[in-house]
């Protein structure tokens, strides 16, 4: 990591924290002159400099980039123009996309000396083209196939609430850097749940697009192509989706890209927004166990959607089975792709062996099988319509417990019993394309944050942002992360 750190306040009397700034009023006020993005930049770097140690969110940091850059928006508004509606916004980038001058590692020792990237990918690019900075790169488990921050090259991310828990994943270095508040805002990526599991764990509210809201276009083809969508990281929905309203939309380069929604989706969550008339609880989906404390906080929340105005209607089974074996199949031969050109070579022996031993199961696998997988997304898509025609929401559980202690290897206590998939309410909704957030609900006994997850109809993103909206508001919660970050949460 290199160059200078610059640190200050926000100019109003009190303390810079983005730990409780929103996006929206920081980028304002640097639009209005009241701020610097120098200043927000030095901020973010001051943070890094001093919770990075600890946290291990970031993995490459350029302070003189990023302060360059910031000038260059100062300048923008010097002269009179306008930088753009996230003007002068310090941002990390996931390290499994491009971000212009860093190496895109993938977590993967096979390609942590790669060349730096030359060119943002497209969801970067509209950030900056809105006005954001990027400081550096955000730590991601190996090809991002696990939801547990953590790989060989750069080591294991630890939640801000408390130092000896998992951030969750993939997107973990993304979320646990905007939990610490080093940065207000970052991106990710969601194949399996990797936007909302790390929002879960890290107390924020996240939002997984529709597939193809968020362009994954670029001069390559996607890593995960139908299951994997990109969207933004930040600590309150109204700035997840301030940053969405300048990323969503086509891409020629994108063959999944949709059209933009004709309404404004910002207007969809200010004022009074409200959750549908009718919405279906489901505590298990069919086929998960969940934790009794994760159970008891999300029932308490699903009850205040009952007093905000919906019907609740429990529905015990919405699949028959648990997809996670399609969902590995579809996975295995994405990473398979990624890795095809080091099987059987030296580098081979340092990837991860779980990931290993996924990827060799992928190898015998017949294209029959892999269409069969697309077939059971398409399978558990009819059982949304069919559930869709009755309500206009899906509840459940964002996880099946709280993000587990790392010296559990992995597994998570589910009633105190250890349970590798912790993480089976989510990759469904990967494979159907849905739209899907999460709220933080409230925080477990050992002071890790729990999350509710809201799933709407095809491309219906417009109601489940409303609906977290309302519950998110009606909820309140509004605890941070211990600025104190010592193992143990202290």
């Amino acid at each position: 990591m290199r160059g200078p750190v610059e640190d200050g306040g926000v100019g109003y009397g009190r303390p810079m924290d983005f730990r409780t700034e929103t996006v929206v009023e920081l980028a304002s006020r640097v639009r209005r002159g009241d701020l610097s993005a120098r200043e927000l930049v030095g901020h973010a770097l001051g943070q890094i400099e001093r919770d990075n140690l600890t946290v291990n969110a970031f993995v490459a940091v350029d302070g003189e980039r990023a302060l360059d850059a910031a000038a260059a928006v100062d300048a923008v508004v010097a002269s009179g123009g306008d930088p753009g509606p996230l003007a002068g916004i310090p941002i990390g980038v996931k390290d499994l996309e491009d971000a212009a001058g860093f190496v895109t590692t993938q977590g993967s020792p096979a390609y942590a000396d790669r060349a730096p990237a030359e060119a943002d990918s497209v969801l970067v690019a509209r950030l900056v083209a809105a006005g954001c900075v990027v400081v550096g790169k955000t730590n991601t488990p190996e090809l991002g196939w696990k939801p547990d921050t953590d790989n060989a090259v750069f080591g294991r991310t630890c939640n801000p609430w408390n130092l000896t828990h998992s951030a969750g994943g993939s997107s973990g270095g993304s979320a646990a850097a905007v939990a610490a508040g080093m940065v207000p805002l970052a991106t990710g990526s969601d194949g399996g749940g990797s936007l909302r599991i790390p929002s879960a764990a890290c107390g924020l509210s996240g939002v997984k697009p529709s597939l193809g809201r968020v362009p994954s276009g670029g001069r390559h083809a996607p890593d995960w192509q139908e299951l994997s969508t990109k969207g933004p990281l930040a600590r309150k929905l109204s700035d997840v989706v301030a940053a969405l309203e300048v990323v969503v939309g086509p891409d020629p380069t994108d063959l999944r890209s949709l059209p933009r929604a004709e309404a404004s989706w910002t207007a969809a969550v200010e004022g009074d927004p409200r959750p549908p008339a009718r919405v279906a609880w489901s505590p298990t989906l069919g086929y998960a166990a969940v934790d009794a404390e994760v159970l008891a906080h999300c029932e308490r929340a699903v009850r205040v959607l009952g007093e905000l105005g919906s019907e609740v209607v429990e529905v015990a089974t919405v699949f028959d089975e648990d997809p996670v074996d399609q969902w590995l199949t579809l996975s295995g031969v994405y990473n398979l792709r990624t890795h095809a050109e080091i099987v059987g070579t030296p580098m081979w022996d340092r990837i991860d062996p779980v990931l290993a031993m996924l990827i060799d199961n992928a190898r015998s696998l017949s294209a029959l099988d892999v269409v069969r997988a697309e077939d059971a997304g398409h399978a558990l898509n009819l059982r949304l319509v069919d559930l869709f025609r009755d309500v206009r929401l899906l509840v459940t559980p964002t996880m099946a417990a709280p993000a587990p202690p790392s010296a559990l290897g992995g597994s998570a206590l589910i009633n105190g019993e250890p349970d590798l998939n912790w993480v089976k309410f989510t990759y469904p909704f990967n494979m159907t394309r849905s739209p899907a957030a999460t709220v933080c609900v409230g925080l477990s006994s050992q002071g890790i944050p729990i999350g509710l997850q809201l799933i709407g109809p095809q491309h219906a993103d417009l109601v489940v942002l409303r609906t977290a909206a309302a519950l998110e508001r009606a909820l309140g919660f509004d605890a941070v992360a211990p600025e104190t970050r010592t193992p143990g949460g202290g």
